[in-house]
């Protein structure tokens, strides 16, 4: 792949889920405008994927390509990187266990 291709990035419904009850805690704990603003940040930085897909750490075990990525020490974001793809798994809020998760990913 050149410096000029770009993997596709794709949101998994159970990431979409996540970002939707992490938005909807936010606005209850905050306000509308905070939460629109963190949602756009994790959503910049799952695109950034797109040109660098192996960021992260990559994780042992049943689901090959799996790797995670931390940001702002808050959110745990899931991703398999598997040919010219990046699909965005789970995207995780403060500190959950992270062990059924991927157990849940390598039933699938």
């Amino acid at each position: 792949m050149s410096a000029l291709e770009r993997y596709e990035v794709h949101f998994r419904a159970d990431a979409v889920e996540d970002l939707d009850a992490l938005f909807r805690y936010i606005v209850e704990q905050s306000s509308l405008e905070i939460a629109d603003g963190y949602l756009a940040r994790i959503e910049r930085v799952c695109r950034s994927l797109a040109s660098l897909p192996m960021r992260g750490t990559a994780v042992p075990g049943r689901v090959a390509g799996l790797r995670t990525m931390g940001f702002e020490r808050r959110v745990t974001i899931l991703f398999r990187v598997k040919d010219e793809r990046v699909d965005i798994l789970r995207i995780l809020y403060g500190g959950r266990d992270l062990g059924p998760q991927i157990e849940r990913l390598a039933e699938e």
